[in-house]
């Protein structure tokens, strides 16, 4: 535990440096397209894969915090920030479809997500389920719903090794990664991503909350990641404020009564 105005070793925060409700990209270059949508955001760090923007939505601190790529990042990210003051968390991210009607530029809510990446294994069992807060997951979809936004709402799988999932045939364990991918499919899961499981573990554990919004960057069987025209990538990015904004509302409300 680092001391009061200490910068935490990781993520380069301290204490007031950063809101309680928190977007969460991949990408440290998407941090400052989702400020644009803070009110006065500024950078306050960069530090390894964490790139910090802070602002406010309805008068409330919000920031923006890139986690990189994977699971032991988000973990890290997810501790670090608790002890700050961190409780709601909010991936926008990317994702590779598992389902053929999810097509490009199509977002995904999960609900849950299945553990074929090894990070939450080093909190608890794999019989441990990793869940979504119900109240992130009903703000995203009611700002998807008021947006027009093609979206799907279930169970996605969050993995270690994205090349085994996107070229199979380019692995040593073809067969058997064929099979896994297919089965995966056939038991409904949505769609892939490298960090949603976490996410919801250790926040889950932390008492945090956590939800997913991500991007359709590459369809079923494809075997090829797409740059999309950047319209697609905005749109989900103020899809996700305005999930927020709801959240703060939420909130607000709840601390009335």
């Amino acid at each position: 535990m680092a001391a009061t105005g200490e910068k935490k070793y990781h993520i380069g925060l301290a204490k007031g440096e950063v809101g309680e409700y928190v977007l969460v990209p991949g990408d440290p270059g998407r941090t400052p397209a989702i400020a644009k949508y803070l009110d006065d955001a500024h950078e306050v760090a960069f530090s390894r894969e964490y790139r910090t923007f802070t602002g406010s939505l309805l008068g409330v601190p919000v920031s923006t915090i890139s986690s990189g790529m994977g699971g032991p990042s988000v973990a890290i990210a997810v501790e670090e920030l608790g002890e700050l003051g961190v409780h709601t968390f909010l991936r926008v991210g990317t994702c590779g479809a598992a389902q053929p009607e999810i097509k490009m530029g199509d977002l995904v809510i999960g609900i849950g997500a299945v553990r074929t990446e090894g990070t939450p294994n080093g909190y608890v069992p794999p019989e441990y389920p990793a869940i979504a807060s119900r109240d992130v997951v009903n703000a995203l979809v009611d700002a998807c719903s008021a947006a027009g936004a093609p979206y799907h709402v279930g169970i996605i799988r969050s993995v270690d090794a994205l090349y085994s999932d996107l070229v199979p045939e380019r692995m040593p364990r073809l067969h058997q990664l064929r099979e896994e991918l297919e089965m995966w499919s056939r038991a409904g899961v949505l769609s892939n991503d490298m960090e949603s499981s976490t996410l919801f573990i250790v926040s889950r554990l932390r008492k945090l909350r956590a939800g997913t919004i991500n991007l359709c960057v590459d369809e079923l069987g494809a075997g090829e990641i797409h740059h999309l025209d950047p319209s697609y990538m905005d749109r989900m990015l103020r899809i996700a404020v305005e999930a927020l904004k709801r959240l703060i509302e939420y909130d607000r409300a709840a601390e009335s009564k």
